[in-house]
């Protein structure tokens, strides 16, 4: 039936060779290929884009108008399409308020959840918080210095939208003169019109009056009335500055018998801020501590928000974190003295004045140390008092024409220096200098916990929201599967949060997350870990129907979790979903209902269906190198014989970080090498946290702070690291491949020698995007434009000057082999590689570039289209491209994300090639084909988050196979046997 398929005829987006097949409805469907071979194009830029045109094609005129139109993929015809939803590579999110909690809305439920049921303890004492009685709060009051002015608001609207001109006329209508209304006092008559869409307060003033002792009667009076109008809430503002004014009876307001505040001149009214001067106390009727007097407002889920002011720590403002100085990075060398030079940003003190030196003289005559003992063999206190500064006077000596001059001055001490230089200095240049000796420290109040002290002293049992949070997705499950035990009232308010969050925690642990904690960052996610992430997401909100298109989901999965996240796919099919998936991994391939594969080559090599069907057709297929590889045809062969170390042993003793077990974990040097485990198990913050960062600080004085762990030997036997990893070689369309491995400049130098150029008189510069000239000013040189959606992901739409070619049309006219520079910008590397055959300084980059598998790669593409791993290859050739020690340490983490099996054998020649140089390859790889080929594995877990941070087993893959308790070697064991 024709409903059963989607049917897709002449396809020709970017490199399809107007394609025509049928994809089977509510099937999973895999379609895979040589990298380059069109598999995106296919899924992505056909598919999915035509089911987001038909979507906003399907609103209204007046909706379309904010949206505007999508472009319509170049393809004639595409029927039985359903709403489509990608779930894609790209990092989920980099905002850092974004977390796991918050994007699968777990957070939102342990929001509500603590509302509802959680109990409050006063955050200074400790005991419970129990309901305030109108003599508890006048008690209070009165107990405040006499003559302080009050003025007692009740509450009408807390932080909430609208213009609420009516609810001003009412309280008029009952009696009320006075309001604040975002801490500004007004009388009713004369409030401003309101935003309708800002957030506002509005408080009525029920009372304005002095603290005396002979004010009890109607001050509680005012009080009562406060909590009647304000539901159970009353805010007294205090100004302790103000002058007492003479006591006023309170009026009845018509038809009522409570007390309220009376009708004055209005020259007698307040500024609009002197209400707000001594600050606002907030008494509840309901909740407040008998000891210390704390009171807490309403507990509603947004006290336990940290991107509301409600509920964010008012120091980090919800972030946790904070910009300060870093100890460890003013610290220049710890065996030098502070005379030469041991704080960086003071320098050699000897070389400074005396008005730099007399109190650093007076604080060391004062402590009894010298100036001249290295920073290492200083006490620790001395330490702490230099850097922090002391709050005793010091008597400071001046010479000043043969006269001594004696002040007494505190010492500020260095970090305090900076940070008031750092707020109060106007130049740039000194604030990037500063920038340079802070970094991101947990906030000093909050402890990185990102919430205000009330919404942490709500308890549930003994945890509150943020120890939760702490918790592994799979240690939350296991609270609230087994360890909640609720009863009464709390379990039947409970029932339906606890059950959704059972199901969500499930979702998330069967696609094999659940070793990330719930306050962990969105951005410091892995593509494959975010697209996990959303994948859960859509299994819990349930759609039917729906067309999900994924582009390599099993990216940094282990093959223990990847039967997991198989069945997850499975499941959203029998959903009665489509689920068609862009994917290399064997395993995939071979679950799958239907195969697609594309070829035979990369670029403009590729772009037609080789092969569709079963797995089993594809393996049979003579034409489909897929089919290869699959059916044993073709393989990656494992080297005879595996290289014995050559250089010697980097150690790297006492990892902590994260869920490092204090473990002790050698490298051997002048090997490819090989870090592996199941996710979570400690491989990323070993090598990036921990060897990366503190290599790089031993050899280029970088002042990112290392991972927690002792010490390293052996670094003395290389001379440099070097990390490739999946981050973007840039953020906008200006950069890409050409520019980032240096290609571009030669390029550019090649045109400006051409009889057309040296004739107009352009140089170089002529031929740049970047700067005005000969570029396109239309677009400034991007050839894209781009268009803000409002609702959805902004697009990029071509300049309709320039037509994409970003240059100006003189510019256009210079040729090169009757190419224009727009012309080369469009070509593949291995098209560029054979037109500059004869230029060296060209050719040679573009070679390397086809030697890591980027052949079908753009000249121009621009960067943010590219993936993680194709950036990370791009890295890679810049670095073979440059002139080898033979002593360097190259660490790489994934690099054969969205490769072929053929791609892998091509990149494994690239890395091969790099170790017989004498150099070491540090690989992060779940790929088996990669760990059978390597020398030496280093086998981290046995499982995720708190149950790994351990070596399992090191040595070579044949020892790693023999090992039982290895999840890895279960698997590598049966490759190493073909």
């Amino acid at each position: 039936m024709p409903d059963d398929v989607i049917r897709i005829r002449g396809a020709r987006e970017h490199n399809l060779k107007n394609i025509s097949l049928d994809i089977p409805r509510n099937k999973l469907v895999v379609i895979t290929g040589l990298s380059g071979s069109g598999k995106s194009s296919l899924a992505f830029d056909t598919i999915y884009a035509e089911g987001q045109r038909r979507y906003i094609e399907s609103l209204s005129s007046y909706a379309r108008q904010f949206l505007g139109m999508l472009e319509k993929p170049d393809c004639d015809q595409i029927t039985g399409l359903s709403p489509a939803i990608a779930i894609e590579q790209r990092t989920s999110a980099r905002n850092p308020r974004s977390t796991v909690g918050t994007v699968t809305e777990i957070y939102d439920y342990l929001r509500l959840l603590f509302a509802r049921i959680g109990k409050p303890y006063c955050p200074k004492c400790g005991k419970p918080i129990s309901s305030q009685t109108t003599d508890q709060i006048v008690d209070v009051l009165l107990g405040l210095p006499a003559g302080t002015n009050l003025v007692v608001l009740a509450p009408l609207i807390r932080s909430r939208k609208g213009e609420y001109k009516e609810l001003l006329v009412k309280a008029k209508r009952r009696g009320y003169i006075r309001v604040r209304v975002d801490r500004k006092l007004y009388e009713i008559d004369e409030v401003p019109d309101l935003e309708r869409y800002k957030k506002h307060d509005i408080e009525v003033v029920v009372d304005r009056l002095p603290v005396k002792a002979d004010s009890r009667k109607r001050l509680a009076d005012s009080v009562e009335l406060a909590l009647k109008e304000g539901n159970g809430l009353c805010i007294v503002a205090t100004d302790r500055n103000a002058k007492e004014e003479p006591p006023r009876s309170p009026r009845t307001p018509r038809g009522k018998d409570e007390a309220t505040e009376t009708r004055s001149p209005k020259s007698k009214i307040q500024g609009p801020e002197s209400a707000a001067e001594g600050g606002d106390l907030v008494f509840s009727a309901a909740l407040a501590c008998s000891e210390c007097g704390f009171s807490l407002g309403e507990i509603s889920p947004r006290l336990f928000s940290f991107n509301a002011p409600h509920g964010a720590c008012p120091t980090c403002h919800g972030l946790g974190t904070k910009m300060e100085i870093d100890p460890d990075r003013v610290i220049s060398d710890p065996e030098l003295s502070i005379l030469d030079g041991a704080l960086a940003p003071w320098g050699e003190a000897r070389e400074r004045g005396q008005w730099f030196l007399g109190p650093l003289r007076a604080l060391a005559r004062r402590h009894k140390f010298r100036l001249d003992t290295p920073w290492r063999g200083l006490p620790p206190a001395i330490r702490r008092l230099i850097l922090y500064g002391s709050d005793e006077e010091l008597k400071v000596k001046y010479t000043w024409d043969d006269n001594e001059i004696h002040f007494d001055r505190k010492f500020e001490g260095l970090v305090p220096n900076l940070l008031r230089l750092y707020r109060e200095t106007d130049s740039e240049s000194r604030r990037d200098w500063i920038e340079g000796f802070m970094t991101l420290l947990p906030c000093p109040d909050c402890q990185g916990r990102r919430l205000k002290p009330e919404a942490l002293a709500v308890r549930i049992g003994d945890l509150n929201i943020a120890d939760l949070s702490n918790f592994s997705i799979r240690r939350c499950h296991d609270y609230f599967t087994r360890e909640l035990k609720l009863s009464g009232r709390d379990e039947e308010v409970s029932r339906e949060v606890v059950k959704e969050l059972r199901k969500r925690l499930s979702f998330l642990t069967a696609v094999g997350i659940d070793y990330l904690t719930l306050d962990r960052t969105a951005e410091t996610l892995g593509g494959g870990e975010a697209q996990r992430v959303r994948l859960a997401t859509q299994i819990g909100s349930g759609l039917v129907g729906v067309v999900y298109i994924l582009d390599e989901p099993s990216i940094g999965l282990h093959q223990r979790d990847n039967r997991k996240l198989l069945g997850t796919l499975t499941r959203l099919r029998d959903l009665g979903n489509t689920v068609i998936v862009v994917e290399h991994d064997e395993e995939t391939i071979l679950e799958a209902d239907h195969v697609i594969d594309l070829g035979p080559g990369a670029g403009d090599a590729g772009g037609r269906v080789i092969a569709q069907g079963t797995p089993e057709d594809i393996k049979r297929s003579p034409d489909s190198l897929t089919g290869a590889y699959l059916s044993g045809r073709r393989s990656i062969a494992a080297p005879a014989e595996r290289r014995a170390p050559r250089i010697g042993w980097l150690t790297v003793h006492g990892c902590k970080e994260n869920n490092l077990k204090n473990a002790d974990i050698t490298v051997p040097l002048g090997l490819f090498v090989t870090v592996t485990g199941v996710s979570g198990s400690g491989k990323s913050t070993f090598v990036s946290d921990i060897l990366y960062r503190a290599l790089a600080r031993h050899f280029y004085d970088s002042r990112e702070k290392p991972g927690a762990h002792d010490r390293i030997t052996g670094s003395e036997r290389i001379d440099k690291v070097i990390n490739i990893d999946q981050s973007p070689i840039g953020r906008t369309p200006r950069s890409n491949a050409a520019t980032y491995t240096n290609a571009f400049g030669p390029i550019r130098e090649l045109f400006a020698r051409t009889k057309d150029a040296r004739v107009r008189g352009y140089k170089p510069g002529r031929f740049s995007f970047n700067v005005k000239g000969g570029r396109c000013e239309a677009c400034a040189g991007d050839g894209i434009i781009k268009v803000e959606m409002h609702f959805l992901p902004d697009v990029y739409v071509t300049c309709d000057v320039c037509k994409g070619k970003r240059y100006n049309r003189e510019t256009l006219e210079v040729k090169y082999k009757m190419k224009s520079i727009s012309d080369v910008l469009g070509m593949s590397v291995e098209e560029g590689a054979e037109f500059f055959t004869n230029v060296p300084a060209i050719a040679r980059k573009l070679r390397l570039l086809k030697e890591v598998g980027l052949g079908y790669v753009k000249l121009g593409q621009p960067a943010p289209t590219l993936s993680g791993g194709e950036a990370q290859r791009i890295k890679l050739a810049r670095e073979l491209s440059k002139i080898a020690t033979g002593r360097t340490l190259y660490l790489l983490d994934e690099p054969t994300t969205g490769l072929h099996f053929e791609d892998v054998r091509l990149l494994l020649g690239v890395l091969d090639r790099l170790v017989e140089r004498g150099n070491t390859v540090l690989v992060i790889e779940h790929n088996l084909e990669v760990i059978k080929c390597a020398d030496w594995v280093i086998d981290l877990g046995p499982e995720g988050g708190d149950e790994g941070g351990r070596v399992v087993v090191a040595g070579a893959p044949e020892q790693v196979a023999a090992c039982e308790s290895s999840h890895t070697g279960k698997y590598l064991k049966p490759l190493l046997k073909r």
